[in-house]
């Protein structure tokens, strides 16, 4: 229900996921907005393909439900959109160890079973709930996990879930900023184990049955949420092509070079790396600060074989530990888990390659990104011969943001500047998480906030 209309007048710049559901819940709330958008598209990354007989993504794959914003936006499209949750297939992970498969333990009894990590670390594990908590508010991933865990289960579960999530260096990546629920387990609760533990044995009420922190896409690819949400915000709305954006602020206003309307309020959901185009009015020591966030390159490679004829794919896909040094990140199997994505038979597969510690893989040429791709797959999946129906490759030389040691000081930067420049909101995924359902709770907050900043002023 839209609520009566406000004076706030706000442009938001960019069209993905961020934007949009910022935009959807600022319209939904009475605001005015114009959405900027450099491409000739909505969406940002996300973009669907069919092709061949092959739904696939261009961009993320799939989501988490880890926020009840998410699952409230997906509700709130109603039948514009359905949400589509993957089947249990999705709940067995891989990891590659000594030139094989091992299935990620998922309990006791075979956690005590693999071979993924060391005897002595299993024993350490018992522990675990009765170790110190840290006190390093900047204590890298892997610190924290060797201190707590051990170094087996560093390469051999975090390392590789670090590379699926982030393609990145647990070692390089603060607890506190990149996984800031694991920070709260120690740090409420002393412990990973207990704390988890608790947490499960906290009552629920029917919200938060909804998180379910299951894989989630929509029916027929991610591009029908970028479409009801379109369609929801109003087309009109939304304008495209806008290279070369800019605003000035005039002390009380933010104007637009592209067609001079002024703005109270001004929301960038962009990179980092666009800001200081983007904002001129923003001192460049301030700039350089929020640049210091590294980004990863990674290299996506869509593969469809309409009959498939390797190894039984029944997992969500399997993740290579970087010591185990070999050029390919992980591998989703999605029409393992998801519906309708591959012909009957077949099978469409996501191979990643690239990564904060082996960058160069970006800039490998098209052959020989295939050639690693084919190589990789014949032993890893058993393919006697290597002849994909469609092959596609996406490079992303921003792929995602490293939340690393210079968090703070960005955030901190960030804080001051909003304040400094009433009106400005530099959100996207700079901050406040990566993930789609970190996107969609950012949006609906900034929302959130903005028209109960409205409405305390009234």
């Amino acid at each position: 229900m839209t609520l009566k209309q406000n004076n706030m007048n706000v442009a938001i710049v960019g069209a993905g996921l961020s934007g949009l559901t910022t935009a959807y819940y600022l319209t939904r709330y009475g605001t005015n907005v114009r959405v900027y958008e450099k491409s000739n598209r909505p969406g940002g990354v996300i973009e669907t393909i069919s092709e061949n007989g092959f739904v696939l993504e261009a961009g993320p794959n799939t989501g988490v439900l880890t926020r009840m914003e998410a699952v409230e936006l997906l509700e709130d499209m109603g039948n514009d959109c359905k949400a589509e949750v993957a089947d249990e297939t999705a709940k067995a992970r891989w990891i590659w160890k000594n030139g094989r498969w091992e299935l990620l333990p998922s309990g006791l009894i075979s956690g005590i079973k693999t071979p993924l990590f060391s005897f002595s670390d299993k024993l350490r594990l018992l522990a675990e709930p009765f170790r110190k908590k840290g006190s390093d508010p900047d204590e890298t991933l892997a610190r924290m996990v060797l201190r707590r865990m051990g170094r087996s289960f560093l390469d051999y579960a975090i390392d590789p879930f670090i590379l699926g999530i982030y393609s990145g260096d647990p070692a390089r990546l603060i607890t506190k900023y990149a996984f800031p629920k694991l920070y709260r387990l120690e740090q409420d609760y002393g412990s990973f184990i207990g704390g988890a533990v608790k947490k499960a044995l906290q009552p629920k009420d029917e919200n938060d049955k909804k998180v379910t922190k299951e894989i989630f896409s929509v029916e027929g690819g991610l591009n029908n949420l970028i479409n009801a949400l379109v369609k929801n915000v109003g087309e009109e709305k939304i304008e495209t092509g806008c290279a070369g954006l800019q605003f000035r602020y005039d002390g009380k206003e933010f104007v637009s070079n592209q067609d001079n309307h002024k703005f109270t309020h001004v929301i960038s959901t962009t990179g980092s790396y666009e800001l200081e185009n983007l904002f001129p009015f923003i001192p460049e020591e301030e700039i350089k600060v929020i640049n210091k966030m590294e980004y990863s390159q990674v290299v996506q490679v869509s593969l469809g074989f309409k009959k498939w004829n390797g190894l039984q794919l029944k997992a969500f896909g399997g993740l290579v530990p970087y010591i185990e040094n070999r050029n390919i990140l992980g591998i989703l199997f999605i029409s393992s888990f998801l519906k309708s994505r591959a012909p009957l038979d077949g099978a469409l597969l996501s191979v990643f390659l690239g990564g904060v510690r082996k960058q160069e893989m970006a800039g490998l040429s098209d052959d020989e990104i295939k050639q690693i791709v084919e190589d990789e797959l014949k032993q890893m999946l058993n393919l006697q011969e290597f002849s994909p129906d469609l092959f596609k490759i996406f490079r992303y030389k921003h792929a995602i943001p490293q939340y690393g040691r210079e968090s703070a000081e960005k955030l901190k930067v960030i804080s001051r500047l909003e304040e400094k420049f009433p009106g400005l909101l530099l959100a996207g995924n700079i901050r406040d998480g990566i993930g789609i359902a970190d996107r969609i709770k950012q949006g609906k907050s900034i929302a959130n906030q903005l028209t109960a900043k409205k409405n305390d002023s009234r």
